[in-house]
């Protein structure tokens, strides 16, 4: 009995110890303990601790038992409060697992740029003593100001942040009096309660609008997962707000997501013009110091609207209320480099877990979403008609074979748009292709630009005077004639300069406009051209997949679609889905307002399958034959999938690695797992580095990640040597 009494001391009396993760391709966590003396840490805080021969920032995950093993101490404690709670953890947690990703780097991607070090949140505050309480009682304190601030400090909780509270002079007097004494506290996370903006008034929904509100609101105490799948223009925005407006009523936070930061301005003023809140904008564009102000807010609670991209999926959200995931089909959810989680869906799994609503709202979801929605799994909500009431758009195929091209536009196309400039319309162009064009060649040696790190040509940019790679990033200069044999130069292919070109030159004075990555890049230049469109200023809007990304444009009567085939003989198996989406999308801007919509799409193959139903019928059947062809071949969504890639600057080294992993999966899982390769990427190098994949296919989900934790096992780190790199991507969207 003593001798178990003298164990179980003896226990008690051992440091407590902490897991804790760092950013690195490390897959578990690190044990460290406390030294006496130090105040614990609580999960989801940050602690600095040693690490190999240097120091690192580390955030705490759980308390561990000793194992016996020896332990090194935590250097220090830098939060006395967790940055994440338990939830966010849990969620963090299971994303690390489901994507396969180091847990350490998963963490440090959900918290603000700025907390990824030793940033410290702690301020000096002013608390009252005791005798500052009686000198307020007893009327000691004679000073207006000095009263004011010891009443102050008296309806406090706890401290006042010194800045906050009163003059330098009167702090110190209080402080020389010892009516006050300076402690340290955690800056506040504080919010306005309200805009400045005069609230507008909430528009009569529609029947169609008012069926779906009332449908989600019924079920807000608890989760369910809508889609709201409407027509271009059929007012999915209004649903949102009639919803969240009862939401934000009840004192619960919202969180909304969007795929790109361009549609943020749009929706911040609009949201907070009629909800009469400051929303919490949360997306990579942001100044550290603003992101971490907002991320604080809405992680205490205090920011009750939130709207961002797809990092904004991981942020705290202690009063959750209802989710919200605008074009939910779109691409730019899924994250492509790195952490390659899908924000989405990662919110599907993050309402459930805080038991609120998550709203998917598309006019042309994904196949995977839409599947969900047939098999009962999601409710399934339409808007049909347009808002205004203004007619869908009609599309006609424009047959361009042996037609006399000016620029890349058919003559048919050219009266097009000058008829409905002339009528008074606006005409928008879409060409997913940016640059002057898509390569420099020598007619007379057959020499190409290429880039001298990937297999893929190098973009002339004229308006810049450079060669640039879009894989990589490099670029050169234009040279002046052919470096093989000094000929003359021409272009191949085109891009949205060369149209914006053509289009000036044949329709001068009606003012344009082109939206891309290149001639979008500076601070304040997206808004001012989507601001000239608007005024009508622009009469001509040229751009890429950008156009189709929810911008309300109610002066455009025609789209042009300059280049179908690009898209429809696509290599990737999504290529119908992403053409028939990128369509509907970019046609839905035409013939918004009182002008009639005209869809003109340029193809050399007019009967194409796939074209042909997106002209006949409606989306959903397009859909519904696309589901049954991915069946057939057993794709996604009919079979899970990822893909292992590697990559190596010896191709033979990543082909090796791949197939060893391909022989021992196909050994070990039987016929549960399909195993497709190893084969090149569609880009085959890149960056100077050769590129591999791996495509694994199983009906049920954990026979997938059976085999991909398997990997991990036999393989161990995701650096094995040799310069070989490779990574897991789970439900991947693109197989380039």
């Amino acid at each position: 009995m003593d001798h178990d009494h003298t164990a179980n001391a003896h226990h008690a009396a051992r440091p407590t110890c902490w897991t804790v993760v760092v950013p690195g391709p490390f897959f578990g966590g690190f044990t460290y303990h406390l030294e006496a003396g130090q105040t614990p840490p609580c999960p989801g805080a940050r602690v600095r601790v040693p690490f190999g021969k240097s120091e690192r920032v580390a955030v705490v995950i759980e308390a561990a038992e000793p194992d016996g093993q020896e332990t090194r101490p935590i250097a220090a404690v830098l939060d006395p409060e967790p940055l994440l709670d338990d939830r966010t953890l849990a969620c963090l947690r299971w994303a690390a697992a489901y994507y396969h990703h180091p847990l350490g780097e998963v963490v440090f991607a959900a918290l603000p740029k700025a907390l990824r070090g030793e940033r410290e949140l702690q301020v000096e505050a002013l608390s009252l003593t005791e005798s500052g309480r009686q000198a307020l009682e007893d009327g000691a304190a004679r000073g207006e100001r000095q009263r004011e601030a010891l009443a102050t400090l008296k309806d406090a909780d706890d401290a006042v942040p010194a800045t906050a509270l009163a003059a330098a002079a009167v702090r110190r007097r209080l402080i020389e009096h010892g009516w006050a004494q300076i402690v340290s506290m955690t800056a506040p996370a504080d919010w306005p309660s309200s805009s400045e903006n005069d609230k507008t008034t909430a528009p009569a929904l529609k029947n169609e609008q008012a069926v779906a509100v009332e449908a989600v609101a019924a079920g807000l105490a608890r989760f369910g997962a809508w889609l709201l799948q409407g027509v271009t223009g059929s007012g999915k925005t209004e649903v949102y707000l009639a919803l969240i407006e009862q939401v934000l009523e009840s004192g619960r936070q919202v969180l909304v997501v969007v795929p790109e930061i361009s549609l943020t301005p749009q929706l911040i003023q609009r949201f907070a013009r009629r909800l009469d809140v400051v929303p919490a904008v949360l997306h990579s564009g942001l100044a550290d110091g603003e992101r971490l102000a907002a991320w604080r807010a809405v992680a205490a609670g205090k920011a009750q609207l939130v709207i961002g991209t797809r990092s904004a999926a991981f942020v705290p959200l202690p009063k959750a209320g209802l989710i919200v995931v605008d074009e939910e089909h779109d691409a730019a959810l899924k994250q492509q480099e790195g952490f390659l989680y899908h924000a989405r869906d990662v919110l599907v799994w993050r309402a459930r877990q805080l038991d609120v609503p998550i709203l998917l709202g598309s006019a042309t979801p994904s196949l995977e979403t839409l599947r969900h929605a047939w098999d009962g799994r999601y409710h399934h909500l339409h808007l049909t008609e347009r808002a205004t009431g203004a007619p869908m758009p009609n599309i006609h195929c424009l047959d361009i074979r042996a037609q006399p091209m000016e620029g890349g536009l058919s003559p048919a196309l050219m009266r097009a748009i000058e008829r409905h400039l002339l009528a008074g319309g606006q005409v928008m162009l879409y060409l997913n292709r940016r640059g002057y064009a898509s390569s420099l060649v020598c007619h007379a040696c057959g020499w190409v630009a290429g880039c001298p790190h990937c297999d893929a040509f190098l973009t002339w940019h004229r308006q810049a005077g450079r060669l640039r790679c879009h894989h990589c990033g490099f670029e050169q200069g234009v040279p002046a004639d052919c470096p093989s044999c000094q000929a003359p130069l021409s272009v191949r292919g085109m891009g949205t300069e060369q149209l914006e070109d053509v289009l000036a030159a044949r329709f001068p004075g009606f003012g344009i406009v082109r939206l891309d990555r290149d001639a979008t890049a500076g601070k304040g230049v997206m808004a001012e051209s989507l601001a000239r469109v608007a005024r009508g200023e622009a009469r001509l809007v040229v751009g890429t997949q950008m156009l189709v990304k929810g911008h309300d444009f109610p002066g455009v009567s025609l789209v042009g679609v300059v280049n179908a085939d690009q898209a429809l003989f696509a290599s990737d198996f999504r290529g119908p889905e992403r053409f028939a989406q990128s369509l509907l999308q970019v046609a839905g801007r035409a013939g918004r307002a009182e002008r009639p919509g005209e869809v003109l799409v340029q193809t050399h193959d007019p009967e194409h399958p796939v074209l042909r139903r997106l002209l006949s019928e409606d989306y959903e059947a397009v859909m519904a034959a696309e589901l049954a062809e991915r069946e057939q071949a057993e794709l996604p969504p009919t079979r899970f999938a990822a893909l292992v890639r590697a990559d190596a600057p010896n191709g033979a080294a990543a082909r090796a690695f791949l197939t060893r992993v391909a022989d021992d999966l196909r050994e070990r899982q039987g016929d549960e797992l399909a195993v497709w390769g190893p084969v090149s990427a569609p880009l085959a190098r890149r960056a100077g580095r050769y590129r591999f994949q791996l495509l694994l296919l199983a009906r049920v989900r954990s026979v997938l990640h059976q085999a991909l934790w398997q990997v991990d096992e036999s393989v161990g780190s995701r650096r094995p040597g040799q310069g070989l790199r490779w990574s897991v991507d789970v439900d991947p969207i693109d197989l380039a």
